[in-house]
């Protein structure tokens, strides 16, 4: 049985702007909705590593091992910083030349994904957050732990999706104006940038 808890509670942290908000918002803006989509896409499907982590019980490695935490830490700052600065030097935050292309759309996708996957805080997140709305009682925790990560999952997509489709509605706008995009392109790069470095001093 799904809890209203569960949902209203796994509502509000999608709801909070991170990285993959982040993401998403700038792919609708600079390239529009259907980018935006498989950015959402992306982003969710990245989720998928920390979910089976967290349900395995092998997100404990991250909270027991400092080096295992640090590793993929700073992975994950690198990875941030990579993109605030690809946003800074290009003239399109993304780098995209083709609109709609299929190559273009698969690496829109990895980005995403790689987001989640470099974030430990995920699984950490996960493996607390998951395992109190699973009944102590519980025949087949495991399932039912991958239950709600699947609809937390599908909570996260529906999210980025509206968010990413929002931003997208503003796109043609963004892309015709060279001083927003500019502004635009700035703001995002700082953003990221920031994310990294508040990533980098992030403690277990």
């Amino acid at each position: 049985m799904i809890s209203v808890d569960f949902l209203v509670t796994s509502l509000i942290v999608v709801l909070i702007p991170g990285t993959g908000v982040l993401y998403t918002v700038a792919t609708g803006l600079f390239i529009g909705k259907r980018a935006s989509f498989v950015a959402a896409l992306g982003c969710t499907l990245g989720i998928i590593p920390a979910l089976l982590a967290s349900s395995l019980g092998l997100a404990a490695l991250f909270h027991t091992s400092a080096v295992a935490f640090q590793i993929i830490k700073y992975l994950g700052v690198i990875y941030l910083l990579y993109l605030a600065w690809q946003m800074w030097k290009t003239s399109s935050p993304l780098n995209v030349n083709s609109k709609g292309s299929q190559s273009t759309y698969l690496n829109i996708a990895i980005k995403g994904f790689l987001l989640n996957i470099l974030n430990p805080k995920l699984s950490i997140f996960f493996l607390a957050f998951i395992p109190q709305f699973v009944p102590a009682n519980q025949d087949g925790a495991l399932s039912h732990m991958l239950i709600l990560g699947s609809i937390f999952m599908a909570l996260t997509f529906a999210v980025f999706v509206i968010y990413g489709f929002l931003s997208g509605s503003f796109s043609l706008f963004i892309v015709n104006s060279k001083r927003a995009t500019m502004t635009m392109q700035r703001l995002f790069s700082a953003s990221f940038a920031g994310l990294g470095l508040k990533l980098a001093f992030t403690e277990r």
